[in-house]
């Protein structure tokens, strides 16, 4: 860090509302942490934005001292894209606001929430918005990749429910996004990623759900892993309307009392199933599931839908060391399941585990070029080979396992790209392939949004 940024510190202090810490202060460890524990890079400066207005004032900051600016939300990318090397963080922990109108059935959810913040308010008022499946993940960055989870099947992807969001633009200027208000950075934003501002307020449509759901566990050991698969093959398309589910491949039997303590971290294959509707309801999705493949043991209970959000969260736990490679394949197919039964068993930490989404549902009924978003809007798979390991060493094998698997599995990929929010390595030949015929429109909202490339950090897209 330069002396004059050094100095010009306290200037900054003096004009935004929230706290700005340098490398010598107490609290910049803190301030700089993220999630993912394998990133380990240091801000000349951290501003922790309280208002769009501190945002803007933090950009201005940041350009005219010639640094790199990097945006924080949630802290939870696998990449790190969040925090920079002697660049400027614009911190948005601080704006976790959570605003619910259950009249309107609306939200408004500040930049800097979690999926816990926005479940905890939303679920006070019997409402959700569909999100991730950690609840410890940021709402921004999730969004604005497109945003999947439990709900998708139900009501579509978390960019298929955002009605507005509050923007400021890299030239500090602070506008509303809507379909009626700046219409093409609207579409831009709803799975563009952080190209084109900082979103310090996302406005979301609300769905009447829980505060109770229906939950259902089915674990098979690791020679099933063919049969497992070609069982969800055949039950996944046959959900309900009001029902979630998400393949768990080579995940680790947790230690927990409802498993059987002889199946403790063992590792296996995992079908979970959320039920949106009556105990019964779900007693009668999920039957043919243990009539076709006898699982090891089986967990089916109701439970919170924060229960539910958060059921994940000892996997991916904070301060972990992550990496992940991650592609759509348009079906289950004898060739995929080969694949998948070959590379999954070859982790050496037992946290890593193929988290396997199915893209169906609500989530086909928006057209094609409605949103920004890059995958086929048609009935696929996201398959993401997510490394997750407690030391170094371990991480270094399972990355290798990652790009391993991602490799094998491409050929069979159905646009050889990816969900653009499970992009370790953004390159660009990917971000372009993923976003397909888009991607020029992106450019050149890229370019108009964004003249100078300021955002660039948390940036997959190059200005026209």
């Amino acid at each position: 860090m330069t002396q004059t940024v050094r100095s010009d510190l306290g200037a900054l202090r003096s004009m935004i509302s929230g706290p700005v810490f340098g490398p010598e202060d107490a609290g910049y460890d803190t301030a700089r942490g993220l999630w993912n524990g394998d990133i380990d890079r240091h801000p000349a400066a951290i501003a922790g934005c309280l208002t769009a207005e501190d945002v803007a004032t933090a950009l201005s900051f940041g350009k005219n001292h010639d640094l790199e600016i990097a945006v924080r939300g949630g802290g939870h990318a696998f990449s790190g894209s969040s925090v920079v090397d002697d660049g400027l963080m614009i911190n948005l922990s601080g704006m976790n606001h959570v605003a619910v109108d259950p009249e309107a059935e609306r939200a408004k959810v500040g930049g800097g929430a979690t999926m816990a913040d926005m479940d905890a308010g939303t679920q006070a008022h019997g409402m959700a918005v569909p999100g991730g499946v950690i609840s410890h993940t940021g709402v921004g960055g999730l969004t604005l990749g497109g945003g999947m989870g439990w709900l998708t099947h139900s009501f579509g992807l978390a960019i298929d429910n955002l009605v507005g969001a509050q923007v400021v633009l890299a030239d500090g200027s602070i506008e509303r996004a809507s379909e009626k208000e700046n219409s093409d950075l609207f579409w831009a934003l709803r799975g563009g990623g952080g190209n084109f501002g900082v979103v310090t307020e996302f406005e979301y449509r609300l769905h009447r759900l829980g505060p109770e759901i229906h939950f259902g566990l089915f674990f098979w050991d690791r020679s099933a892993g063919t049969d497992m698969l070609r069982l969800c093959r055949e039950f996944i398309p046959t959900l309900p309307e009001r029902a979630g589910a998400l393949m768990a491949l080579g995940l680790s039997a947790p230690p927990e009392p409802f498993v059987p303590e002889q199946f403790h971290m063992m590792p296996g294959y995992a079908l979970l199933v959320a039920g949106f509707g009556t105990a019964e309801e779900h007693a009668r999705m999920v039957a043919p599931i243990r009539d076709a493949l006898t699982p090891l043991f089986e967990f089916v209970t109701p439970i919170p839908y924060t229960g539910l959000q958060s059921l994940l969260d000892n996997s991916a736990p904070w301060g972990i060391l992550a990496y992940e490679k991650a592609l759509d394949i348009d079906e289950l197919s004898e060739e995929a399941i080969a694949v998948l039964t070959e590379y999954i068993p070859q982790t050496s930490s037992p946290m890593s585990f193929m988290p396997c989404f199915s893209l169906d549902g609500a989530f086909t009924a928006a057209g094609a070029d409605d949103t920004a978003f890059g995958g086929a809007r048609t009935p696929h798979f996201v398959c993401n080979f997510a490394a997750v390991a407690p030391d170094p060493e371990l991480l270094a094998r399972d990355r290798q396992w990652a790009r391993a698997g991602y490799d094998a599995l491409r050929p069979l990929s159905s646009n050889a790209g990816s969900y653009i929010n499970f992009m370790a390595e953004p390159h660009e030949d990917l971000v372009r392939t993923s976003y397909g015929d888009k991607y020029a429109k992106l450019a050149g909202l890229k370019a108009h949004y964004d003249p100078g490339n300021v955002l660039h950090r948390n940036a997959n897209i190059k200005p026209s």
